[in-house]
């Protein structure tokens, strides 16, 4: 693939090749960082750009420059890369092998929790022995086996000749230990196995936080790529069939797709005729009729009859593809709070390595000793530790995710709710968003049927899957219509479902003239009757509106629909509009209120949606929204109703306070206990106590947002 490569100016450099690195070492913004600068101080190396949740890095490069010329710079820094390969399997889950780890951090410091509470209440001798000796048992092989995480990565860092964060937590975690030990096995008066249990336990259960808000963003291109069939029947020159996987189809093939089945790539059609549902790309709720020579794509449902299409594009070259792709180059986009950890990543082990050393030589000089030295340098290397920093973001977006969920709002991605603080444009989809999404008969015209006409409507549209069909048995089964008896019912796929009534013709049909979504029913010997079938405004939707533009926000319509479609609703909500609006066109136009300096919230619930809701600051989808519109968005309401857009907008203003309020209570309690620890005042326990008072005063001040995203709610 190449692209235009630009400098950090945004000059053109011309066109560059574009690699794609599988890199599975990456965990923390520390080695987003290293591995970035690391690929671009490689010569020919135009832009090196992260992915995180992928574990992936995108290369533009001179296409002059080999793979392996890519790779070989990552493996010298302990980061082992590969070329991205569709045959890869996916990542596994980041936050499964965490969990085991923190169980047992948690089981352990609970119990030597509970024996420590006896040594404080004065237990001493061989009593406070015992209980040494058996907190010791407890902590030590549950340190050993929930700080591997950490360990394996500190070493792989430092065997590399560089640092991670993971390096002064596992110093301090081993030196406390071991100094625990020490104590223990020498009749000392303290050990402080309960302080590295509880610092690991905090540490772990971040970092879990973390890694499931991965694994929800990771979910979205997976499921996008899973709407393609998972092969095709394949004619060959000889005239014999054979299925072929996805996979293994090239261009120039024919595919010979049935009724009912969704395409595996993309194609022209050589024979037959019939109509599609593009609603995966587009958004348009008519089914589009493609006749030879017309152009169909990988996931869209042929609906009537079979065609014969040959292949113009098959696996990572289809439309379908090129949505994830847009996809997953959006959700590389960085938040502030990613960008200040990007900074704080390179300068919190070097700062915090080099306070302890100067605390242990500082007190060596002074001639504390060397036990009571390092009894202070293990203090400074603890009560520095992270956790309440770490904490303040997603304690917040957990607190306020849990409520808002139970008032029917899903968070899928905690960090939007900073991003759906800030936003000042709201551009909202048509057809499943701001309307339900459910074709529904004209009320009038139902009521203008006699008895007679409604039931065989009920009984024609009884027997054909069509979604017109569907939606007017619904409507006519509701109003208590019982279906008349047929006879000779046959149904001619794309025009309609035809039978004898009382010996008569009917006939449930397309109209010849009619534009839009409509059937005619056709009676002998009675007037044809046209019905329309329109979509219906989401309740609530014109208050919704107002309370958004109440917030300082301006919203408007980007739909995939025709337009007059959108100017009704345009017209009804009070909204500019733009209509027509493929997966590509969605998101730069998402780009171009962007780069004019704008926050842009994108609602939408449809497949061709994904690659928008990707691209935008923050994104809403529906509960009703496609498996691929779900997964993509940061947030899904469960309701009918579009007020929770207004609703989630003030409970993310209101955490984005908390979050500011926890990062100043993390602050001040390093300027207070950084001081205290270098002064000697602080032993290691007191240094792990302080640690988690802190982390438990940010939790705290997080869980007064439990009522604050309640009542932003209601």
């Amino acid at each position: 693939m190449t692209s235009l490569a630009t400098g950090p100016s945004g000059e053109a450099l011309g066109e560059g090749a574009e690699t794609v690195l599988v890199v599975p070492g990456m965990h923390c913004a520390g080695c987003m960082a290293k591995v970035e600068r690391e690929l671009a101080s490689v010569p020919g190396v135009f832009s090196a750009r992260v992915n995180l949740t992928a574990r992936q890095v995108t290369i533009v490069h001179d296409p002059v420059l080999a793979t392996p010329a890519l790779i070989e710079p990552l493996g010298r820094i302990g980061f082992p890369a590969q070329p991205r390969n569709d045959e890869i399997a996916p990542p596994a889950s980041a936050v499964k092998p965490l969990l085991a780890p923190l169980a047992v951090a948690g089981f352990a410091a609970m119990n030597v929790m509970l024996l420590s509470v006896s040594i404080w209440s004065g237990a001493d001798g061989a009593t406070r022995e015992i209980f040494h000796w058996l907190s010791a048992l407890i902590g030590v092989p549950a340190i050993v086996y929930s700080g591997r995480v950490f360990f394996s990565s500190a070493w792989g860092a430092l065997k590399h000749g560089r640092t991670n964060m993971d390096v002064p937590i596992s110093i301090g975690v081993i030196l406390a230990t071991a100094l625990s030990l020490y104590e223990t096995a020498t009749g000392g008066h303290d050990a402080w196995f309960d302080g590295t249990l509880m610092l690991l336990l905090f540490l772990l259960a971040g970092r879990a936080l973390d890694a499931s808000m991965r694994d929800r963003a990771r979910a979205g291109v997976d499921s996008l790529l899973r709407q393609a069939a998972s092969g095709a029947l394949v004619v060959t020159s000889g005239g014999a069939m054979e299925w072929l996987a996805a996979k293994d189809l090239v261009p120039g093939m024919l595919m010979r797709v049935a009724a009912g089945e969704r395409l595996a790539a993309d194609g022209a059609i050589v024979t037959g005729e019939s109509r599609f549902d593009n609603s995966l790309l587009t958004g348009e709720s008519v089914p589009v009729a493609v006749g030879v020579g017309g152009e169909v794509h990988a996931g869209t449902l042929n609906l009537d009859a079979p065609v014969d299409v040959k292949v113009t594009a098959a696996g990572q070259g289809t439309t379908l593809a090129e949505i994830a792709r847009l996809m997953g180059a959006a959700g590389q986009a960085r938040s502030r709070y990613v960008r200040i950890a990007d900074r704080a990543a390179r300068l919190y082990a070097p700062a915090v390595h080099t306070l302890a050393a100067l605390s242990f030589a500082g007190w060596m000089i002074a001639g504390a000793g060397l036990h009571q030295s390092l009894v202070i340098a293990i203090a400074v290397l603890i009560i520095t530790c992270p956790c309440a920093l770490g904490l303040a973001v997603p304690v917040a977006q957990v607190v306020a995710c849990g409520a808002l969920m139970r008032a029917g709002v899903m968070v899928k991605d905690g960090s939007a709710l900073e991003r759906l603080a800030a936003v000042d444009r709201a551009l909202l989809d048509k057809t499943g968003t701001l309307t339900m999404g459910r074709p529904l008969p004209d009320p009038a015209v139902l009521d203008g049927l006699s008895p007679d006409e409604a039931a065989v409507a009920l009984a024609l549209a009884s027997h054909s899957a069509h979604p017109l069909s569907r939606a007017l048995v619904e409507a006519l089964t509701a109003r208590g219509v019982r279906a008349a008896e047929l006879a000779d019912v046959t149904e001619e796929p794309g025009q309609g479902v035809r039978a004898l009534w009382n010996g008569a013709p009917a006939a449930l049909r397309r109209p010849q003239l009619a534009t839009g979504m409509a059937a005619t029913l056709d009676i002998a010997g009675r007037p044809a009757w046209l019905i329309p079938f329109g979509d219906r405004l989401r309740p609530e939707a014109r208050a919704a509106l107002a309370e958004i533009r109440s917030l300082g926000i301006e919203p408007s319509i980007l739909s995939g629909d025709n337009a007059a479609a959108v100017a009704d609703i345009a017209l009804a909500t009070g909204m500019a509009g733009q209509a027509a609006a493929d997966p590509a066109a969605k998101r730069d136009a998402i780009l171009r209120l962007q780069a004019a300096g704008h926050n842009v919230l994108m609602v939408g619930d449809g497949l061709n949606d994904g690659p928008a809701l990707a691209a935008a600051n923050a994104s809403i989808a529906p509960g009703t929204a496609s498996d691929v519109g779900r997964q993509a968005a940061d947030v899904v309401f469960l309701g009918e109703s579009l007020t929770a857009i207004p609703c989630a907008i003030r409970a993310a203003r209101r955490t984005l306070t908390v979050v500011r309020q926890n990062f100043g209570l993390a602050i001040a309690y390093n300027l207070i206990a950084v001081p205290l620890a270098i002064a000697g005042l602080v032993t290691p326990l007191i240094a792990a106590a302080a640690m988690s008072l802190s982390s438990l005063i940010v939790i705290a001040n997080s869980l007064r947002l439990a009522s604050a995203a309640r009542g932003a709610t209601k």
